[in-house]
C-alpha cells in the first residue's frame, strides 16, 4: 500500500462519517467515489474485504453518536435522578422497539438487497426521496408538529417508524433519510426525527456490522494485517468526522428545513445518471 492508496482511504472515512448522518446516501456517494477513483491494491483490498470494510466502517461513525449523546443515552449516570434514569430507560425501550423490524428484515434478506446495489437503483432512490423531502417540508411549512419531546413518542409510533426505516435497506435510500421522513409524516419534529434516528442506528448498526464482519471471516479465515489497518483508519476518519457532522446538523435543523438536502439528492442521483449512463 503506497501513500496515495491510504490518502484514498482516509477520503473513504471522511465520506462516510459526512453522508452516514447528513440524509444525502452514503451508498451514493461511495457507488461514485470508488468507481471514479477504484483502487490498486487489489491484492489487498478485495471484492470480500470492501464490501466488508463498506459496512463496518460505519462502526466508527455510530461510536461518534454514543460519545456526543452518551449522558443522554446512559440509564445508570450518577448524575441523573430516579425520574430521569426511568426516562432514558423507556427512551432504550422505544429504540429497540423501532429497531425490530428493520432487524429481522436486515437478518432475513440481507444477502438478497446487496443485488439492488446497483447505479440504477441508487440514483432512482436518491431522486424519489430528494422529491419526497421537498414535497414534505413544503407540506409542513408553518405547521407545528405533535411531537417535540421522547416522551410524547409513544412505542406504536416508535415501532411505525423502525417499519418506515425498512426501506432504507435498498441502496441509495439513506438510512438517515428515509427515518427522518417516516418520523415527520407521523407526527415528529424536525429536531427530534433526527435525533431518534441517531439512536436508531446504533443497535442497527452494530447489528449490521457483526453479521458483515462475520460472513467475512468465515469466508477468507480473517484480516491480514495491512487489512486491520485499513479498516482502523477508516473507522477512526469516519468517527472524528462524525462528531463534527452530527453536531452540525443539530444545529442546522435548529433554523432550517431539510429541503437543501432535497435538492442536493435530486443533483446528485442525476449525475450519477450522467456518469454511469454516458460517461463510464
Amino acid at each position: 500500500m503506497n501513500i496515495i492508496e491510504w490518502i484514498r482511504v482516509i477520503l473513504l472515512g471522511v465520506i462516510e462519517g459526512i453522508t452516514e448522518w447528513l440524509p444525502i446516501s452514503s451508498t451514493g456517494h461511495m457507488l461514485l467515489f470508488q468507481d471514479i477513483w477504484p483502487t490498486n491494491a487489489s491484492a489487498v483490498m478485495t471484492e470480500e474485504f470492501m464490501n466488508m470494510f463498506d459496512v463496518v466502517i460505519q462502526l466508527g461513525a455510530i461510536l461518534a453518536v454514543v460519545t456526543i449523546f452518551f449522558y443522554k443515552l446512559n440509564p445508570i449516570s450518577s448524575k441523573k435522578n430516579k425520574e430521569e434514569r426511568k426516562h432514558t430507560i423507556d427512551l432504550w425501550k422505544k429504540v429497540i422497539v423501532g429497531c425490530i423490524p428493520a432487524g429481522v428484515f436486515g437478518v432475513l434478506f440481507d444477502d438478497y438487497m446487496d443485488k439492488f446495489s446497483n447505479w440504477q437503483v441508487i440514483s432512482a432512490m436518491l431522486i424519489i426521496y430528494g422529491i419526497a423531502f421537498i414535497i414534505l417540508e413544503e407540506r409542513h411549512r408553518g405547521k407545528k408538529f405533535s411531537i417535540n419531546t421522547f416522551s410524547e413518542l409513544s412505542y406504536k409510533t416508535a415501532f411505525l417508524i423502525g417499519v418506515i426505516q425498512i426501506l432504507s435497506l435498498i441502496p441509495g435510500t439513506s438510512r438517515s433519510g428515509v427515518t427522518i421522513i417516516g418520523a415527520m409524516l407521523i407526527g415528529c419534529s424536525r429536531y427530534i426525527a433526527a435525533e431518534y434516528t441517531f439512536y436508531l442506528a446504533i443497535p442497527i448498526m452494530f447489528g449490521a456490522s457483526g453479521l458483515r464482519l462475520l460472513k467475512f471471516l468465515l469466508e477468507t479465515g480473517g484480516f491480514t494485517a495491512t487489512q486491520f489497518g485499513i479498516l482502523a483508519v477508516g473507522m477512526v476518519v469516519a468517527y472524528v468526522v462524525s462528531v463534527f457532522v452530527i453536531k452540525f446538523l443539530m444545529g442546522y435543523i435548529k433554523k432550517h428545513d431539510f429541503q437543501v438536502f432535497g435538492y442536493y439528492r435530486i443533483v446528485l442521483g442525476v449525475l450519477v445518471v450522467i456518469y454511469f449512463a454516458f460517461i463510464q
